[in-house]
């Protein structure tokens, strides 16, 4: 060993690891910004205050559509239903 020679450390920025440890967090932060923004830049729409009210005209539409289809559905249904012996 020559003890004449004199080893300075190289600074911290020229390490490849501290830059993958910092990679990691750095990253996440990026993500989180970017999800925040897209978050409050589209924002949800309120629901309908007489949703229950939409809902039941809904129901009741498509109850009366059914009933054109009752024959069929019941012949479906006792197609598949087993012989009594």
């Amino acid at each position: 060993m020559n003890k004449d020679r004199t080893d300075t450390p190289s600074p911290w920025w020229k390490h490849g690891l501290v830059w993958l440890v910092i990679s990691g967090p750095a990253t996440v932060a990026v993500a989180c910004a970017v999800t925040a923004w897209i978050a409050w830049s589209h924002v949800d729409p309120v629901v309908a205050t007489d949703y229950y009210r939409r809902g039941m005209e809904i129901n009741k539409t498509l109850a009366a559509g059914n009933r054109a289809h009752l024959p069929a559905l019941q012949g479906r249904n006792h197609a598949v239903t087993p012989a009594r012996p």
